[in-house]
């Protein structure tokens, strides 16, 4: 079996058919039929909207909130994660719909929608949902809690010795921190920064009888919500009260000498996305700096009040702001509930998930020694396929670094940075292999959405060091997940190659799921070490022999393999496709899918967020199945599984299936090597699509339905990785 794909150096970006403009060639060719192409493309409404779908997704992290069958700490974070979720669609696709439609720039998207219709549609949607986890809060988690000992109580709920203390906290700690802004002719309306909790102040001056309006900042750097007592920090016996009630009750103290009217709590949402232009920067770390510093003051996409508020405040507020009547956002108390975490982080341990250790991949286990396991030596005998958080981060990927950067025989190190953490040790073992006399590359993308400033400095830190330090190529992300150790051994030099689809932080790979092989493939690290040196230098090799690298050949090598599918399908061989990944957008691929489906390919799709195709449509999609499983751990990891006619083919790698992923940034994908890997990643996702496994299902009318299953994905998958630490 043999398939050829020809780049094209003019091949369009996408092709509205999802047929690549390479030619492919296989022992079982595949034509389109011009009809079934043409019946795809009859399909006006084939496409779901993005933005909506994405609202679904976060619909249905609520629903895990509301699931009484989870420990009640973890809903609670459920609800602080919704909040978090749903700010950042706030400041960064609203924030984009209405600066297109203010720039003119509305155009219909595949969905068919006109960008005011979509906005129109998310304004409703996510009012019903903001309600929605307001009475989730209030109704259901805060009396629960109460039934564990712990309270969520407002300022008139405390008793005497409790007010008392919080009297005590607020002179001492918090009214010096505090700077109230009056506004009136000499003081006008303050600024107010994106996802600040403030309080609208209406004061009277008793000798005039003048009102003013006064805005004071709930200052982030204390408790959302202040413990009281001793017992706080336990989760037993604890009360707790937010923290701008506490600042609300001592209102008087901040206006000496003036009736405290009203005090109304207000957030605003502000447009963050960042615009740099490359092109015209000398340096990217200055523009971006200078960037960085003008989110600040983005135009608001939405103003979040409490019910309570009067009318003759609100409208202030609006016209200072600038925001309409769709923008406000009229919730429950309090607001902001991103402070749920610090509830959920209670070590109140009979209300969470039981504690889960990842453990060291067996081939990186060292059974007969106490010493870590040679991961060259390991890597030399076999493939490590990684499954994290079930396999450790930190005595797998981490220690691969950290070896390479003590082991005197390593020449050098090249390594991707998207994100990673504040205090990560990869750093740090890069920056002692460059001090020792190796050569190591960074690729680091500063432009990470909302990890710029940290990625920032990360890149000064390296640059110190001796490392060389690049920012991938102008116009595109460098979102791939790579490192290559070269190493001097007898044999010659050996490249060891790591490819995942997870970022190189040891802290969210506790949390999220992903893949990661390590290999010694010859063919693999020469393929790495091409993609380096377009990324560090002029080398512009845009063939591949093991990956599909974007903006080049990830789209097109995919549709070649759909349509090599149907023609597995139509000799009578085995055939089927499975795709995992976090969101399902890209209109080439769909259509492809599309028409494996009318040709009667088996097509199951894994999509934890947005999925803009329609399934189970007659005559378009009916052979294709979409899930969705959240739980956990965040399912991050993206899987290209085909049946291949009885020998299955599986890719991982960085990329969704979305423009920005296959047509603005470097992405990676690595077909595996080792018949064993790809059979394990087959019985994954068996486990994933089996009916039986707790998920959601998409129906052609663009709403997901929960399956109440009784196996978990993720518990199934720790219990299976705690039978293999007993039994070894």
């Amino acid at each position: 079996m043999s398939l050829e794909i020809v780049p094209d150096p003019a091949r369009s970006a996408a092709s509205a058919t999802g047929v690549p403009d390479e030619a492919y060639e296989v022992d079982l060719p595949y034509v389109p039929d011009a009809d079934l192409v043409a019946a795809v493309k009859k399909f006006d409404n084939r496409f779901l909207d993005r933005e909506l779908s994405w609202l679904k997704f976060n619909q249905r992290v609520l629903e895990l909130a509301e699931d009484e069958s989870l420990p009640l700490l973890e809903r609670t974070r459920f609800l602080a994660i919704f909040t978090s979720n749903l700010d950042e669609f706030f400041m960064v696709r609203v924030a984009g719909l209405k600066r297109r439609i203010a720039a003119g720039l509305a155009v219909r998207a595949a969905s068919g929608m006109m960008p005011r219709e979509v906005l129109e549609q998310i304004w409703s949607t996510t009012r019903e949902l903001s309600e929605r986890h307001a009475h989730v809060f209030r109704d259901t988690l805060v009396p629960a809690l109460r039934e564990h000992e712990i309270e969520l109580v407002r300022w008139d709920d405390l008793d005497a010795e409790e007010q008392k203390s919080c009297k005590k906290l607020f002179k001492n700690r918090i009214f010096p921190v505090l700077t109230p802004l009056a506004v009136d002719p000499a003081h006008p309306f303050p600024y107010i920064s994106g996802l600040s909790l403030n309080l609208a102040v209406v004061i009277r001056n008793p000798q005039t009888g003048k009102e003013h309006f006064a805005r004071v900042k709930v200052p982030p750097i204390f408790d959302r919500f202040v413990p009281l007592g001793a017992s706080g920090t336990s989760g037993r016996g604890a009360r707790f009260v937010p923290l701008e009630d506490v600042i609300g009750a001592h209102l008087k103290r901040l206006f000496p000498g003036m009736e405290v009217l009203e005090a109304h709590t207000f957030r605003v949402t502000r447009n963050e996305d960042l615009e740099v232009e490359e092109d015209d920067a000398e340096n990217l770390l200055a523009a971006l700096e200078k960037e960085l510093l003008r989110r600040r003051f983005g135009p608001p996409v939405r103003l979040e009040v409490e019910e309570s508020i009067s009318q003759g405040v609100l409208d202030l507020l609006k016209e200072e702001l600038g925001v309409t009547g769709d923008e406000v956002f009229r919730l429950p108390g309090p607001l902001d509930l991103r402070g749920l975490h610090g509830i959920a982080d209670l070590s109140h341990e009979v209300l969470k998930y039981p504690a889960f250790v990842p453990t060291t991949h067996a081939r990186l286990a060292e059974v007969e020694s106490a010493s870590p396991v040679d991961v060259f030596k390991a890597a030399r005998r076999h493939d490590v396929l990684l499954h994290h958080p079930y396999d450790s981060f930190s005595t797998s990927v981490q220690r691969f670094i950290e070896q390479a950067a003590a082991d005197p025989h390593v020449l050098a190190i090249k390594q991707t940075l998207y994100r990673t953490s504040g205090d990560s040790p990869i750093i740090d073992a890069l920056i002692d292999a460059a001090e020792a006399g190796k050569q190591v590359l960074v690729i680091v993308e500063i432009k990470a959405r909302f990890d710029e400033s940290a990625n920032i400095r990360w890149a000064r830190k390296l640059e110190q060091a001796g490392c060389h330090v690049v920012y991938g190529l102008v116009g595109l992300k460098t979102h791939c997940k790579l490192a290559m150790v070269v190493r001097d051994e007898p044999e010659g030099i050996r490249r060891y190659t790591h490819i995942g689809t997870g970022n190189y932080n040891s802290k969210t790979a506790r949390l999220y799921e992903d893949l990661g092989l390590i290999t010694t493939d010859e063919s693999i690290g020469e393929d790495v070490a091409h993609l380096f040196n377009n990324l560090s230098g002029w080398s512009r090799n845009a063939s591949y022999g093991e990956l599909l690298v974007a903006p080049d050949s990830v789209r097109d090598g995919l549709v070649a393999q759909i349509h090599r599918e149907i023609a597995h399908h139509a000799a009578g061989r085995d055939s089927g496709i499975r795709l995992k990944a976090n969101s399902v957008v890209d209109e080439a691929v769909i259509d492809a899918l599309y028409l494996a489906s009318q040709e009667g390919v088996q097509v199951e799709l894994l999509v934890r967020g947005i999925c803009a195709l329609r399934p189970g449509v007659p005559g378009l999609s009916d052979h294709i199945t979409v899930r969705s499983i959240l739980g956990r751990f965040l399912e991050h990891s993206r899987v290209f599984w085909f049946a291949n006619g009885g020998d299955p083919q599986v890719w991982i790698g960085s990329a969704d299936m979305m423009h920005r992923n296959l047509d603005r940034r470097v992405e990676v994908l690595v077909r595996l090597p080792d018949p064993e890997s790809v059979a394990e990643v087959g019985g994954l996702l068996d486990l994933a699509f089996a009916p039986t496994t707790d998920a959601w299902d998409l129906g052609s009318d663009g709403e997901w339905t929960r399956t109440h299953g009784e196996v978990h994905l993720q518990e199934r998958l720790i219990e299976r990785q705690r039978r293999r630490r007993t039994t070894s």
